[in-house]
């Protein structure tokens, strides 16, 4: 597979054109099917401010839209919304698909991508919505009423696209001219799956850290914690299973067998697949001789830590999650978040609530016992189950359909940009990787003509890690939909000390602050030139 574009010529939207808002205060009166507006608010330039830097003037329309109380639960659901509206539009609407288990409604700036943004889609001009996907509370419970499982899967985007076409229309005398979408962890799930539901809604989409099998995601970091706890000093403790000393240790051996595979020695991986065939976790990590100190592994942690890298597997052996690369990022507290603690509180909720059938007892459910004595057998089993209640599986509403099939997104012109750390703990970058190849195969071999792929070596979920992980794709997104110029590398950049977006602490004291690299579009890699500083970007090419 190649990133040579087809020589199938596919259609160029063409740019937007801006319009200037009318009364905001008026838009209260925005009539709309199962929608009710609470209040149209003009914001004053600066009121609001990302990165130190202030966003234009524009309204915040806040409402919610089917307002019901459930049957089976006995609360009160509705899909929450907030639009920001700029006084001096650029013609574009950005649907901002938020991350976690949603359940609030996030301030409506619209991402750029990766971390600690510069930039945002509102202050470039975007009207942005913002939505809570169908439940109120950032808290997993509301997976006991069957309609908010299916609103928090794919149909709140579903009735909130329309609506918010109709209000920008009615703000502006016109509805958007290009549409985008985009969004991290569930928020690049949630883009993966409208890239397969609603493919003639959006021009753009923008996939981030994608947990676009989150379900079995969640399963296989379950799978983790126990077999972190297995070997744990302190049980029920997983992170004692696999120290700070001994992830810093594996990520030392990790560099020393694989950064100078780019031509620098740099503390960077940029080239992650060549690296999974240099370093070897048996023979690379010292095996502890006797007690476990940092600078070893234990046999039976060798073992599980390479079965989990390998990819999680259930009581028969069989692997129902992706592999995890080897990487430099492992060290960091961000890794351990996840694995550690977010295996205990975030997953098992999740499981539990809104993808098992049935789903557990709320009373007396303690999350951390759910996922250290939990049968993977069992959850696998009522992830992909239903019932007269639960009509619709974990993996049918949470999961795209045919991820692989993005003909209709293709053939209208609309164009795919996705990123993805390589350290990310809990979506596999080698998920997002065999998505796209297969992505290509289905399209004779190269899908760069419509969608393209850039792993970001070192960084986390989402943020983080020793990264170049502050960048904006968004603009070379809406350069490829309007303009047909699709990007061969996106420039990022370090967040050192004294970084206007706030500084990332994983990034090392011997990087220049302001380091910056370019992603590039896999499967190449960025590969120092030879000559001229390591810290810049010029200096690497995309090969």
């Amino acid at each position: 597979m190649d990133t040579t574009p087809p020589a199938e010529t596919l259609p160029v939207l063409g740019a937007a054109t801006g319009a200037t808002l009318g009364d905001c205060a008026a838009l209260a009166g925005f009539t709309f099917a199962n929608t009710t507006l609470t209040a149209a608010t003009p914001i004053a330039a600066g009121t609001l401010t990302v990165a130190g830097k202030a966003v234009p003037a524009h309204c915040q329309v806040r409402g919610s839209m089917y307002q019901r109380t459930s049957a089976v639960d006995g609360q009160n659901y509705a899909v929450g919304f907030e639009m920001r509206l700029p006084q001096n539009w650029n013609g574009r609407f950005f649907y901002q698909a938020n991350g976690g288990v949603d359940g609030s409604v996030a301030t409506a700036t619209g991402p750029v991508g990766g971390g600690g943004p510069l930039n945002n889609a509102l202050a470039m001009g975007f009207a942005v919505i913002s939505s809570d996907a169908g439940h109120s509370a950032p808290t997993p419970f509301f997976g006991l009423d069957p309609q908010a499982r299916l609103d928090y899967g794919y149909q709140a985007v579903a009735k909130l696209t329309p609506m918010a076409k109709a209000l920008i229309a009615s703000a502006y005398g016109k509805g958007p001219d290009r549409s985008y979408f985009g969004g991290c962890s569930n928020g690049g799930r949630h883009t993966m799956v409208a890239m397969s539901r609603y493919p003639d809604d959006y021009d753009g989409f923008l996939v981030g850290d994608p947990g676009f099998r989150l379900p079995l995601a969640a399963a296989a970091n379950i799978v983790g914690a126990q077999n972190y706890n297995a070997v744990a000093t302190t049980p029920g403790s997983p992170g004692t299973g696999f120290t700070q000393a001994e992830r810093t240790l594996v990520s030392q051996a990790v560099l020393a067998k694989c950064d100078a595979l780019d031509g620098a020695a740099d503390g960077l991986v940029q080239d992650v697949s060549a690296c999974q065939a240099a370093f070897n976790l048996d023979r690379d990590v010292p095996t502890c001789a006797t007690s476990r100190d940092g600078t070893c592994l234990s046999a039976d942690q060798k073992q599980r830590i390479g079965q989990l890298f390998a990819g999680a597997v259930d009581g028969g052996g069989r692997k129902f999650y992706s592999s995890f690369p080897f990487d430099a990022g492992l060290g960091t507290n961000g890794w351990a978040a996840w694995k550690f603690s977010n295996s205990l509180n975030l997953d098992s909720g999740a499981v539990g609530f809104i993808w098992q059938v049935p789903p557990e007892a709320q009373a007396g459910f303690v999350g951390a016992t759910f996922t250290l004595t939990a049968n993977i057998d069992s959850i696998l089993a009522k992830i992909t189950s239903t019932n007269a209640t639960y009509t619709e599986n974990s993996l049918s509403f949470m999961t795209p359909p045919n991820p692989s099939d993005l003909s209709r997104l293709k053939k209208r012109g609309a164009k795919v940009m996705a990123y993805h750390g390589t350290s990310d703990p809990i979506f596999s970058s080698d998920d997002t990787k065999r998505w796209y190849e297969e992505l290509a195969a289905a399209n004779g071999g190269s899908a760069s003509n419509f969608a393209r792929y850039y792993q970001v070596p070192g960084m986390n979920h989402c943020s983080g890690g020793p990264a170049t992980d502050q960048f904006d794709m968004l603009t070379p997104l809406v350069n490829w939909v309007e303009k047909g110029v699709a990007a061969d590398s996106v420039v990022a950049t370090a967040r050192g000390t004294g970084n206007a977006a706030g500084a990332n602490t994983d990034v090392p004291a011997t990087w220049a602050a302001d380091r910056s690299r370019p992603l590039c579009a896999y499967p190449k890699v960025a590969r120092y030139k030879g000559s001229g500083s390591i810290e810049l970007a010029e200096n690497f090419a995309c090969q």
